[in-house]
């Protein structure tokens, strides 16, 4: 497929490098000739510097016969006029990366109407909603929702000593009533989509689907259920702060929000009337202890440095804070903060590039018929998750599970049926207007008939 790229700042250099690794030709366009250079030096990708809503920029890139235009610059405005002028040059698709509240809150589809938008992707807004979810169960080291929240997958580590050490899957599915399933493990380096016959040790970080309130039973059961956070501090008045804060305001939740720049905590007391705002440095230690870190259920660092949200992380785990949680967006910084411990990470970049790619293969689809919803990779990508249409197109339809002879390293793990969230087991069969959500390693997936051997 035909991709151009517009701004390649980390967003833009994720989606690149994503896009790139499923097979997509790229352009990208940036008017930094630096970092045009850099791009071209790292990307088998065709690079043009310029402006992305010039003409004759969008023509030198091949506008007219790109499938998908994607404009993640520093502007919402830039991003909004590169897309209609992108649009009018005859782009099949556009989408524009807007971050502003004013936008998102007020005018959004009216905008996104008007300049034609395919779809628009607000990276932060998308964190906090992951990063609220995490909150809400804070046993989790990440949430994952599918088909609007009807079926879940949540990562968790287990402990040393963890009362699932030496336990098969087959024992713990007998042991615990719950209706859930083990669909992915990583164990170090490696990843595994596990059988009946795996034992999970201390130290695995495993995958689990089931409805919210199996999920909830389930941890209930493995003495690992801890109460949602009802007080959040979060380090940094980010774009992320604002929307999480909103979020967990409205849930009932005390926000406190620490900042050293004067000008943005104003903006953010103005904003959100409900929290506490601090201004101040929040590197130093016993402002964190003078404003209640100890007694708090969770602590969130998104300030814009990645170094800084680690080691202040760090010092809030030894306070034995319950939940922590770190924005972590360099690759290696983040393999480095789970090496020292901390287990909730989130990386905008990621998240949007995730989306990014979910779309880009549904595109690529588009003329199959068993289309993919959704796209997650988890285990730090040595999985995908995907969530799957199901349409009468599908060879392995009305055939029990158990019958259907899958690729290596593949497992169905949940089918979402009208509002109905079903675990399965191998007298399941899949029908027509399903969403069948699929857990793979080591291959990239299409359409659902791919999984069939």
């Amino acid at each position: 497929m035909n991709i151009i790229i517009v701004g390649c700042g980390k967003i833009g250099c994720s989606i690149i490098e994503s896009l790139v690794r499923e097979g997509n030709d790229v352009v990208a366009i940036d008017d930094d000739p630096s970092v045009i250079e850099e791009i071209g030096n790292i990307y088998d990708v065709m690079c043009v510097c310029g402006n992305g809503a010039d003409t004759e920029t969008l023509e030198e890139a091949g506008v007219a016969k790109s499938d998908l235009f994607v404009a993640v610059t520093n502007s919402d405005e830039l991003n909004m006029l590169a897309c209609f002028v992108a649009e009018k040059m005859g782009a099949k698709h556009t989408i524009a990366r807007i971050r502003k509240p004013e936008y998102n809150d007020k005018s959004l589809d009216f905008l996104s109407k008007q300049l034609n938008l395919t779809v628009s992707v607000n990276p932060e807004w998308m964190a906090a909603k992951e990063l609220f979810n995490i909150l809400k169960l804070p046993a989790a080291v990440n949430v994952e929702n599918f088909s609007g929240g009807n079926l879940e997958m949540v990562e968790i580590r287990l402990k040393q000593e963890s009362i699932l050490d030496g336990l098969s899957l087959i024992e713990l599915r007998r042991k615990y009533k719950a209706q859930f399933l083990v669909c992915a493990v990583q164990r170090g380096e490696s990843v595994f989509i596990p059988d009946g016959n795996f034992v999970l040790k201390s130290g695995d970080r495993i995958g689990i689907t089931a409805t919210s309130s199996e999920i909830q039973k389930l941890l209930k059961m493995l003495n690992l259920i801890q109460k949602s956070a009802k007080s959040v501090m979060i380090l940094g008045a980010s774009r992320i702060a604002y929307y999480l804060a909103k979020r967990l305001i409205n849930s009932g939740s005390r926000v406190v929000i620490i900042d050293k720049d004067a000008r943005v905590c104003e903006t953010f007391a103005e904003a959100l009337p409900d929290a506490v705002v601090i201004c101040g440095d929040g590197a130093e230690q016993e402002l964190l202890l003078e404003e209640g870190l100890e007694s708090t259920d969770a602590f969130v660092a998104l300030t814009g440095m990645d170094e800084l949200n680690i080691l202040i992380s760090i010092f809030a785990t030894t306070q034995n804070v319950p939940k922590v949680i770190t924005k972590v967006n360099r690759n290696e910084l983040a393999a480095m903060a789970d090496k020292l411990g901390l287990e909730s990470i989130v990386s905008t970049k990621k998240i949007v590039s995730n989306v990014l790619a979910g779309y880009a293969r549904a595109m690529n689809n588009s003329q199959g018929s068993n289309s993919i919803e959704t796209l997650y990779r988890l285990m730090d990508g040595g999985v995908e998750a995907l969530e799957f249409n199901v349409s009468k197109d599908f060879v392995g339809l009305r055939t029990p599970l158990k019958d259907l002879t899958l690729k290596p390293n593949i497992l169905i793990a949940g089918i979402i049926r009208g509002r109905k969230a079903i675990i399965p087991g191998g007298m399941d069969e899949i029908l027509p207007g399903d969403r069948v959500v699929v857990i793979a390693a080591g291959q990239q997936y299409f359409d659902l008939n791919d999984i069939i051997q």
